[in-house]
């Protein structure tokens, strides 16, 4: 039996930290290892994202001759020379059109179309569908030589048409699918009372479906106009006259055999990606809400 000294006796034992404020220090803890485990991978990809964006800007509008990191004082000359000496105007006015053209055709179709998958029954709809997904995974490549047959047999190679029809006719699934299920989601209900009161099937889907279709038809459509923006191979193999180019095939001509003009280029790319940037800047409130109501139901 140990006896306790005058020094133990007066020294009381430390008090243990009260176990709230434990959890307190080991969630803050895990706060930061979150935030961190977060914000890294983030903090990368954007760097990895802004890094080539801002050194093509630097290009664009830095003076010819200069090495500044910084692109001051700041020129248009870069974009005049590729306006205007290389033509890109041209390229320019040749996608909107065939963009413009695409959208429209793709959008249209795929209402009337994602209609009747939404709404009617009719023998091998299934099908159908089955046969649309599996579209999706052929690759534009593969059918570029049937399709150059086809055109010009027509009498549509070197036609901006070629573009439209190819353009449309490789995003029509998509549009469709996507489209059904915009359209599944508008309740039933609302167009039988339409019907009730004296509206005919077209007028209920003009009066009661279609105000409701906003957000999947700015989905469709921006997905329609991007495809069809940025196709090159198509453009590159079905058009051989400079002045019926579109804007990636105008880039690519940028690009010299034994040198390139890099502000012109830049500039060039700023040019094409202008429109993606105002386009997605302008719907994208509507193009999350349309996405996520036609993930809703298949």
């Amino acid at each position: 039996m140990s006896l306790a000294t005058h020094d133990d006796v007066g020294q009381a034992p430390a008090p243990a930290a009260p176990p709230t404020r434990r959890r307190a220090a080991r969630k803050r803890g895990r706060s930061v290892v979150d935030r961190l485990m977060l914000w890294l991978p983030l903090t990368l990809f954007l760097l990895f994202t802004l890094v080539p964006l801002y050194w093509m800007v630097l290009f664009a509008f830095r003076p010819t001759g200069s090495t500044a990191l910084v692109p001051w004082p700041l020129t248009l000359e870069n974009f005049s020379r590729v306006w205007e000496g290389s033509g890109f105007g041209v390229y320019f006015r040749n996608s909107i059109a065939v963009a413009v053209a695409s959208l429209v055709v793709s959008t249209v179709i795929g209402m009337l179309g994602g209609y009747a998958l939404a709404r009617l029954t009719f023998p091998g709809k299934n099908v159908f569908l089955v046969i649309m997904l599996c579209t999706q995974f052929i690759p534009g490549a593969m059918m570029l030589i049937p399709l150059f047959q086809i055109f010009n047999g027509l009498y549509l190679t070197n036609s901006l048409w070629s573009l439209i029809i190819a353009d449309t006719v490789f995003h029509l699934p998509l549009s469709l699918i996507l489209m059904a299920g915009f359209i599944r989601n508008v309740p039933v209900s609302l167009e039988e009372a339409a019907q009730v009161d004296g509206c005919g099937r077209i007028r209920a889907f003009c009066a009661v479906v279609l105000p409701l279709l906003k957000p999947g038809i700015v989905a469709v459509g921006s997905f329609a106009f991007i495809s069809a923006w940025n196709n090159f191979l198509f453009a590159i193999m079905f058009i051989s006259s400079q002045d019926r180019f579109t804007v990636p095939v105008g880039l690519s001509y940028l690009l010299g055999e034994f040198g390139s003009d890099f502000g012109a280029l830049a500039a060039g790319g700023l040019i094409a990606v202008a429109p993606v940037v105002v386009l997605f800047a302008y719907v994208q409130r509507f193009l999350v809400q349309g996405l996520s109501a036609g993930a809703v139901k298949g």
